[in-house]
């Protein structure tokens, strides 16, 4: 399996490791973790977990784009060395990416953003 391919399965977690730092923030805001209404109450969240919340949405939603555009670069035969280091600074920037957003750096966060979204887009061209 490709370094590539690897960072995927870390996109994939991520948004999991994500979902822990809600349940933290969920349970010392509310005193409990509501499994049987949970988006009831990540809807309640305030700060630092609605902040928690909205990383772990936004790696749900970057985790395809990430997903394709490695698959895309694998199947049209990018040197796995090349792809490897793009995905390595989407991962790097994805896990920095919920610390900022947590933490309410705001141009931070969007620094990394633009990083992972950087990276995407250089898999993309590299296929081309």
């Amino acid at each position: 399996m490709t370094v590539a391919f690897w960072c995927v399965l870390i996109a994939c977690v991520l948004p999991i490791m994500t979902a822990w730092v809600c349940g933290y923030f969920r349970g010392k805001q509310f005193g409990n973790v509501d499994n049987k209404h949970p988006r009831a109450q990540y809807a309640q969240l305030e700060g630092a977990g609605a902040r928690a919340y909205a990383a772990q949405q936004n790696a749900w939603e970057a985790l395809p784009v990430f997903t394709a555009a490695v698959v895309i670069a694998h199947l049209a035969g990018v040197d796995p060395a090349k792809s490897a280091i793009a995905a390595e600074v989407f991962i790097t920037a994805r896990i920095l990416y919920p610390i900022f957003y947590i933490a309410n750096k705001d141009m931070l966060r969007s620094l990394v953003f633009i990083v992972g979204l950087g990276a995407c887009i250089a898999l993309f061209v590299m296929a081309a």
